[in-house]
């Protein structure tokens, strides 16, 4: 987790808050393509965030070590597409299929058709709902907002109106807001007030909802953005508000909330990820 140190009242700056929780399975028997170098199929969630940029090297480095070629998109948030490009791997015999999924519950169709055609499926970051993976590798998101929640409520003293800027369909983010409510829980006097769904993690729609919940709520006192692009949205909304006192809490540690941080702003605490590793453990 990172924190700003002169906003927290014990030394140090950063501590890792989201654990790899890597479970790495071999691939068994996957049939081998004409060439004789392994081709595998990766499907992201998007490659316009800069965790799954980070995500995608950190795969990149990895295969290219071992000799291995991937064939990298993206679905852009488009559960079609991306269960079309998981058709695609299929028909091209890929040796094995790797998918961070748009929809965890959606792709299973995807996933199932694969091992159908005897293709070895992985998973990277956000899980899928059902089908047979044979790994899947991830921070452990529950107990990184878990850390973000219990350093929330120190700092709340225990007692507050709090949001969540939530995204409902993703396993990843299910998981870390299942941690902070947890935490949350542990306390009598702060309260859960408004949980709305930002629609793809978006900031300008983190920032919408935001501009909302000040509304709604105007003793609200904290916001948990469940990835930086909600956490900077709904700063840039209080900023505007001229609201500073409420604090946010955010999830991934980019760069440009990791500065935010440091610069002392309302954004307070951040679960870090370590996309790069959680690439090159995947392949």
């Amino acid at each position: 987790m990172l924190t700003h140190p002169r906003r927290r009242c014990t030394p140090g700056a950063r501590i890792a808050a989201a654990a790899l929780a890597a479970v790495v399975a071999s691939a068994g028997c996957a049939r081998k393509p004409a060439s004789t170098r392994p081709q595998v199929g990766v499907t992201l969630l998007t490659e316009a965030h800069v965790f799954y940029q980070d995500l995608k090297r950190g795969m990149q480095r990895a295969a290219d070590s071992l000799g291995i070629d991937l064939h990298v998109v993206a679905g852009e948030w488009d559960l079609a597409r991306q269960t079309a490009q998981v058709e695609n791997f299929i028909t091209q015999r890929m040796s094995a299929i790797i998918i961070a999924p748009v929809d965890s519950r959606g792709i299973v169709s995807a996933v199932e058709e694969a091992n159908r055609a005897g293709i070895p499926v992985f998973t990277a970051d956000i899980a899928a709902a059902g089908g047979d993976v044979v790994s899947h590798v991830a921070s452990d998101n529950a107990q990184g907002g878990r850390l973000v929640g219990e350093y929330l409520a120190r700092r709340l003293n225990g007692r507050g109106e709090v949001a969540i800027l939530d995204q409902p369909t993703v396993t990843s983010v299910i998981d870390r807001v299942r941690g902070f409510r947890e935490a949350m829980a542990a306390h009598a006097g702060i309260r859960i007030v408004a949980a709305p769904a930002v629609e793809r993690g978006l900031r300008e729609v983190a920032k919408q909802k935001t501009d909302n919940l000040l509304q709604s709520h105007p003793d609200l006192n904290a916001i948990f953005g469940s990835n930086d692009d909600c956490a900077l949205g709904a700063l840039a909304s209080i900023r505007a508000a001229g609201k500073g006192n409420i604090l946010i809490v955010g999830f991934d540690a980019t760069p440009e909330a990791r500065a935010a941080i440091w610069d002392g702003s309302p954004l307070i605490a951040d679960a870090i990820q370590y996309p790069e590793i959680i690439g090159r453990r995947t392949i």
